[in-house]
């Protein structure tokens, strides 16, 4: 190159240079919310030139007026107490969308599971520690097939029937306020409530957003932050439920929190760690959530069924090693 054609491409690449230093001084910056909702944290990352936690944490509000049974005044305790109402249209959507995941996983996913949480000390009631006699009892009210619902009414085949719409109500929150930013056209953000969270576009490094999933070591606590792995997600639903936060020892016996609907007891399959990714959080929420209840072997015969789901599952060997398999699909988004 001659001095002459430096010298002409110099101021070139100077004004190149100030220039995308004054594009991104123009682009919005990228603001934090935090709080509590649903009995956890919900941490928001996104872009805009304007705060936007007062109208995402109405949303929020929205879905817990809905969907909480711990909320005396929501939907879903109106519907436990048997009031007369017309249910709202998240309620709706929710109880669809469950009772579609219910029948494909043959009852593993059931919302009507409410009355087992409960009676093993898990839910929004807490009871003694039940006997065989009192599960048999109580799974006379399991049952999504049980319930109907007919332009926002519900019936019950027995009053005595509650919902508890947790496994899946805090992916659709995540999902209702991903809405509320795309109609407030943000471009880039990572919305995450106890873990479930959706992605949009990129982070304030202009990187895909990385997400880590933690080794399922017992923790009920949540002090240990070990990572197995990294994921880099955008445009998609993230859920991750395991058993080794929310559990208890009883005459030297662990009880997870997961209970199989179909039998009444804390699951004992293998899989310690469940992530789901999918087109939105409620869906992957339910999956994971379905996924502990029906063991590796057939986790991965829905999966496969299920092309647009992706999942990564940590196990136990049966020499009681830890070790994972994940899906195909799902090697596009794993970084270690």
């Amino acid at each position: 190159m001659t001095n002459k054609q430096l010298k002409w491409q110099l101021p070139f690449l100077a004004f190149l240079i100030i220039g995308t230093i004054l594009i991104l001084r123009k682009q919005a910056p990228y603001q934090t919310d935090q709080g509590l909702i649903f009995g956890t944290v919900y941490k928001i990352t996104y872009q805009s030139d304007k705060n936007l936690k007062e109208d995402i944490e109405n949303e929020l509000r929205k879905v817990d007026h809905s969907l909480s049974p711990f909320n005396k005044k929501s939907t879903i305790t109106a519907i436990n107490n048997n009031t007369d109402l017309t249910a709202d249209s998240m309620f709706v959507q929710v109880f669809n969308l469950s009772k579609a995941i219910s029948e494909e996983t043959k009852g593993a996913f059931d919302i009507t599971v409410a009355p087992l949480v409960n009676a093993w000390g898990f839910g929004f009631k807490h009871s003694a520690f039940p006997d065989s006699t009192q599960i048999d009892s109580l799974r006379q009210l399991i049952g999504i097939g049980k319930i109907n619902l007919t332009n926002g009414k519900i019936t019950k085949a027995d009053p005595r029937m509650t919902l508890d719409c947790s496994a899946v109500a805090k992916g659709y929150g995540v999902d209702c306020v991903a809405r509320l930013l795309d109609r407030k056209g943000v471009k880039n953000y990572m919305i995450e409530i106890g873990g479930e969270l959706v992605t949009k576009g990129e982070n304030a490094s202009m990187q895909p957003w990385r997400i880590g999933i933690n080794k399922p070591v017992d923790d009920s606590l949540a002090v240990n932050q070990e990572l197995q792995t990294i994921l880099e997600v955008s445009n998609v639903g993230m859920a991750t439920s395991g058993n080794y936060r929310n559990y208890y020892y009883k005459d030297g016996k662990k009880y997870a929190h997961t209970i199989d609907p179909r039998t009444g007891y804390p699951v004992q399959h293998n899989i310690l760690s469940s992530t789901v990714i999918a087109q939105d959080c409620a869906t992957a929420d339910a999956y994971a959530t379905a996924f502990m209840v029906l063991g590796l072997d057939s986790a991965r015969i829905i999966c496969d069924a299920h092309p647009e789901l992706d999942a990564y599952f940590i196990y136990s060997d049966e020499k009681g090693r830890m070790q994972t398999y994940h899906t195909d699909g799902m090697k596009k988004y794993i970084r270690n």
